[in-house]
């Protein structure tokens, strides 16, 4: 359904986001977008597979499997982008190859570990995980919309900006990335002590985690502090957009030891399967943040 809706509403989607039709960037974003679509499919196996994995708390399958498909895409963007000149179309080629490729080989491992399909289902297992579920799509919502608005502002700026604010989100999402290997890590650890009734053992998980994570969150910070402005030099040479860039990556720097502890909070509460105050206190801020977003460009204008 996914893949479809994506298919079929590229263009809609680019009218909600603010890219206008004669806007240089909406002939390769809707482009990328249909045909990043194919690769929905595999992207929802590989994330309810990791979560069997996670489960067994084994971290290094999916960590082979995602490593695997990384550089299986950094090597066919290598060829699509630039030798056979197929440009974002290739970059969205190699990004569902590469996807497809990390599905099959945790689907391919969690065959040895379980039956993968069987008709013995029970009614009561389905309904308290669509009642979880419910609560993480919830959740899942209220974390993307301010990306999404955030998204259509920068587009609606123009090219220049919307390039600044590309390459700050993708180092925001890269660092978020190292965060979230410490709740993952969190998460399976103290899902393990609550099950087993080790309350005293989950307690001193819990706070060593929030402890690590504070510590890591300090350390990205001064990492980011200190090489910033070699970092952005990555994705571009180009002024303008390194000065949007390097003010949006100074943000992402000194937010960076609360996100850090935000993560680690969250992969905690996922640890005990509460999933519900996850959903309700990400929520909650949903509201005052999508004010924020819609007030600040009129003040800054």
């Amino acid at each position: 359904m996914e893949m479809v809706a994506l298919i079929v509403g590229s263009g809609t989607l680019m009218d909600i986001v603010g890219i206008p039709v004669d806007s240089p960037m909406r002939a390769p974003a809707e482009q990328f977008l249909t045909l990043r679509a194919y690769g929905a499919p595999p992207v929802v196996v590989a994330l309810a597979a990791q979560g069997a994995f996670r489960g067994f708390m084994d971290t290094k399958t999916p960590l082979y499997a995602v490593v695997a498909g990384n550089l299986v895409n950094a090597i066919l963007d290598a060829i699509f982008i630039f030798p056979l000149g197929l440009g974002v179309s290739g970059a969205a080629l190699a990004t569902v190859t590469s996807e497809y490729l990390a599905a099959f080989i945790l689907l391919w491992k969690l065959n040895n570990e379980l039956i993968l399909f069987s008709w013995n289902v029970i009614g009561s297992d389905i309904i308290r995980y669509l009642k979880s579920g419910a609560l993480l799509i919830a959740r899942t919502i209220a974390v993307i919309l301010p990306l999404w608005l955030s998204t259509s502002l920068a587009a609606r700026q123009g090219p220049v900006p919307m390039a600044g604010y590309e390459i700050s989100l993708q180092v925001w999402l890269t660092i978020s990335l190292l965060n979230d290997a410490l709740a993952l890590a969190g998460q399976a650890l103290l899902a393990s002590e609550y099950a087993k009734g080790n309350y005293k053992q989950a307690r001193l998980v819990l706070y060593r985690v929030l402890q690590i994570g504070g510590v890591t969150g300090l350390a990205l910070a001064a990492t980011l502090f200190l090489g910033f402005g070699y970092l952005t030099l990555l994705f571009t040479d180009d002024p303008a957009v390194l000065d949007v860039a390097q003010s949006g990556v100074w943000f992402v720097t000194i937010t960076q030891p609360i996100n850090a502890i935000a993560f680690v909070f969250d992969g905690l509460y996922y640890g005990v399967s509460d999933f519900g105050y996850a959903a309700y206190s990400t929520v909650l801020f949903l509201s005052p943040l999508l004010v924020l977003l819609v007030i600040t460009p009129t003040f800054s204008s």
